[in-house]
């Protein structure tokens, strides 16, 4: 799996890594998760599991699968789920007028991830 590696595999390795990274901070510390993303939970702490499944396993589950697989579908679907946080992000900084230096980093990080893997892996 990792014999002779193009550049493109790499970052594409790089990237999945990160996903998985990020994934497991949103799932075994989701109170954390919550403080940096300026969330706060309800009477029935239900957040904590949406984190941990949305923000966390979700996320986990991608990048070990694009790493598993390391075929370029696998990588276009990563790109695809981080497109459609973009969109989530952009259109919330829009509609509830949301903007901030966090929540513009957050979308240009999510549309750059997935511009990298769309464009790198079609």
């Amino acid at each position: 799996m990792f014999s002779a590696l193009t550049l493109v595999d790499t970052i594409n390795m790089v990237v999945g890594l990160l996903t998985i990274g990020l994934g497991l901070l949103g799932w075994l510390a989701p109170r954390w998760t919550m403080q940096q993303l300026d969330m706060v939970a309800g009477p029935t702490n239900m957040a904590y599991t949406e984190i941990s499944a949305v923000s966390g396993c979700l996320f986990v589950g991608l990048g070990l699968g694009a790493i598993y697989l390391n075929e370029p579908l696998g990588w276009v679907v990563v790109g695809i789920a981080y497109a459609g946080a973009a969109v989530g992000r952009v259109t919330a900084i829009f509609r509830d007028n949301a903007a901030s230096r966090q929540s513009w980093t957050f979308f240009a990080s999510e549309a750059a991830l997935a511009s990298w893997l769309l464009l790198a892996n079609t």
